[in-house]
């Protein structure tokens, strides 16, 4: 146990959390599997895998692929609905002690509307992940949040639901020119926070089959091999708008790694594609990231969040 006098809770919205370590929604499902390696209750947040409104088979196989420092998915949003979800998924979570961010998908307007709607009483729910970093089937497949437009619409569509009931955080695809419009765009329709960076599309080619290895033929990348990315996006949101919490991801392995995005902005860190080949890295990197926080000469973890951005002189 730490001895540590540091003061690491972090905010998102009106939620206060013990720590600002969370999972990354769609690398553990629903948390269970990574409760075999610690108490889920040690971590900030269990951020739920992607819930749509009716379950989900999910993509085609082969579905993953292996990429220098990092991965490539096409998973497809399989789960169980969130019917199910409520019913035996989220009691679950909070039997065991987890604070828990729900996680929405959609492929409409209407369907992240109807979801929020359900979530926003449920019991145990810190705050509601929107992620409009999904295809738009309405538009010909674009990405919600690769749309200023489309991406207003579905936070006022989820504010108007949820009310002031849940702290909202719409979860930004980084597969965009201006990162930081888009942002603004769903801080000004409602959402009280962002989670960025989600994957990158990628693809990968086999040159044995001589064919795409996906069969979905393209796929998000994760990893270390982001992680620039995601320090950029994150310095740069935070640097326009400096009072919105972000939730950081994107290849963090280590606590020096959290630490270089709390240092651009983020106020919580999401740790995904890390715990595929360590189950345990969260509580890990939360330990690396305090004994770094303490060896800077921080007492409250809050003073780190995009230090990276004052004035050397």
């Amino acid at each position: 146990m730490s001895t540590s006098s540091l003061d690491f809770t972090t905010q998102l919205g009106t939620a206060l959390f013990p720590n600002p370590i969370l999972t990354a929604s769609g690398c553990a499902a629903n948390g269970k599997e990574l409760s075999a390696f610690f108490p889920l209750g040690d971590i900030g947040a269990v951020v739920t895998k992607s819930v749509m409104n009716h379950p989900r088979s999910g993509r085609a196989t082969p579905r993953m692929a292996e990429t220098p420092s990092g991965m490539l998915n096409a998973i497809g949003l399989q789960g169980p609905g969130i019917d199910n979800f409520l019913r035996e998924d989220l009691p679950w979570l909070v039997e065991h002690g987890a604070r828990t961010i729900v996680s929405i998908a959609g492929e409409s307007v209407e369907e992240f509307a109807a979801l929020s709607r359900k979530v926003r009483n449920a019991p145990g729910v810190s705050a509601l992940e929107v992620n409009i970093s999904c295809p738009n089937v309405e538009n010909r497949g674009l990405v919600f949040a690769c749309d200023r437009t489309s991406a207003r619409e579905v936070i006022e569509a989820v504010k108007r639901s949820v009310g002031n009931s849940l702290p909202i955080i719409a979860k930004l695809s980084p597969d965009v020119t201006d990162i930081v419009s888009i942002a603004e765009e769903v801080i000004s329709a409602g959402a009280d926070g962002l989670a960025m960076i989600n994957t990158l599309l990628g693809m990968v080619i086999n040159t044995e089959t001589m064919r795409p290895h996906l069969a979905n033929k393209t796929g998000g990348l994760s990893g270390p091999a982001i992680r620039p990315v995601a320090v950029r996006a994150i310095f740069q949101v935070h640097q326009a708008m400096p009072k919105v919490p972000i939730v950081g991801m994107g290849g963090v392995l280590t606590g020096n790694d959290a630490f270089e995005l709390v240092l651009a902005g983020a106020s919580a860190i999401s740790i995904g594609t890390a715990t595929f080949h360590d189950p345990s890295a969260p509580i890990r990197i939360k330990q690396e990231l305090e004994e770094l926080l303490n060896s800077r000469g921080f007492t409250r973890f809050s003073d780190a969040v995009g230090y990276a951005h004052r004035s050397q002189s």
